[in-house]
């Protein structure tokens, strides 16, 4: 908890120098990721799917206040916010006017910034999204071990899949898996064989799995996204003649990631790389990934993201060819990448430096 609450002082202090600088009265933080970000790892979640919470931030120069009702102000107390680093404000969840009132109180007619900004209120500026983007080294720890967890997750599941299961089951046991070592599932895609050439965001379904099958997670933990993508095969698989020309496509566009380079450029890169290997059309095929953090994609990468790369972001790109993908998520440090959802038991190739996940391979049939 010290370090937490030295984390939520040091991020006080940032949002304080927000205001100073634009000239704000008031900064109200709504969504889910933003509160994570301002509890460093506090969670103020109870319906998963929800953009925001059951709790905001309200910070002035003079305050900073956890806004919550009657429900949630214990739990959130005792379990999500470290003692004495908020105020806090707790109204009849019965008079939601309650709330509004006391920030109409505490703004005094003044400016008032939001990430989900009410009627009146004001979008925060470009600078304070991407000051989020920059990992503290205390964030960072946090992260490994959401990584690590979320890979160890993939390959229990994927180690138990088998043919005769359905898109659900799998999609369900990765679930249960990410719940069991305190994750949130926000997101578990599944293909069988029959869709994996269809379709690149496959949600599940009731068929079958066959010969061999793709499950995607985007795992929450402390507010951090791990995003990996994995494949089993089972006995009688098909070849993957596309797979060598994925791993160089990849490659490419990892090389690019580094401190300063756009993430407009990581996305030229991984264009020229298509084309190179005789996809022309593969990049438009997907999006591509990009800065992720708090969110599952922070900045998505395009011809006209030219926010620049640093040290401390984390990234995850997805490139695919029909039937195959490859993604993880890696930190970005002055002398290069580090995965942070390789589970060192998931079988791998060394490529341009890198160990990539394989297919894992069974004879389960």
């Amino acid at each position: 908890m010290q370090e937490r609450s030295k984390e939520i002082q040091e991020k006080l202090a940032a949002m304080r120098g927000w205001l100073q600088q634009s000239g704000a009265a008031m900064l109200r933080l709504r969504g889910t990721d933003w509160f994570a970000w301002a509890t460093a790892g506090g969670s103020n979640t109870v319906l998963l799917a929800a953009e925001t919470g059951v709790a905001e931030i309200a910070v002035t120069p003079g305050h900073a206040y956890v806004l919550t009702d009657e429900i949630e102000a214990q739990r959130l107390q005792d379990e999500e916010v470290p003692a004495g680093c908020y105020e806090w404000h707790v109204a009849p969840w019965a008079e939601p006017q309650a709330r509004r009132a006391f920030c109409a109180e505490l703004a005094a007619g003044g400016t008032v910034l939001s990430d989900r900004p009410a009627a009146g209120e004001q979008s925060l500026e470009q600078d304070m999204l991407r000051q989020r983007y920059c990992l503290l080294d205390s964030e960072i720890v946090r992260y490994r071990e959401v990584g690590l967890l979320a890979a160890q997750a993939m390959t229990e599941v994927m180690q138990a899949a088998r043919p005769g299961w359905t898109e659900f089951a799998l999609a369900g046991a990765g679930a249960e898996a990410m719940w069991a070592r305190g994750l949130h599932p926000t997101l578990t895609l599944v293909a069988n064989e029959r869709r994996l050439p269809i379709y690149r965001h496959a949600t599940p379904t009731r068929e079958k799995l066959g010969r061999r099958a793709m499950l995607v997670f985007c795992a929450r933990g402390y507010g951090l996204y791990a995003n990996l993508t994995r494949f089993v095969h089972f006995a009688g698989a098909p070849d993957q003649p596309d797979f060598p020309a994925l791993l160089e496509i990849e490659a490419a566009g990892l090389a690019a990631c580094r401190p300063g380079v756009p993430l407009s450029d990581v996305y030229a890169t991984l264009e020229q790389a298509y084309c190179r290997h005789g996809f022309s059309d593969g990049i438009r095929r997907h999006h591509q990934g990009g800065i992720c953090g708090y969110l599952s994609r922070e900045l998505v990468a395009t011809p006209a993201t030219d926010a620049p790369l640093a040290a401390k972001m984390a990234v995850a790109f997805n490139p695919s060819l029909p039937g195959i993908k490859l993604e993880d998520t890696f930190l970005i440090h002055d002398d290069g990448l580090e995965n942070l959802t390789m589970d060192p038991d998931w079988p791998t190739v060394e490529h341009a430096g890198r160990q990539r996940a394989l297919p894992l391979q069974t004879e389960a049939s």
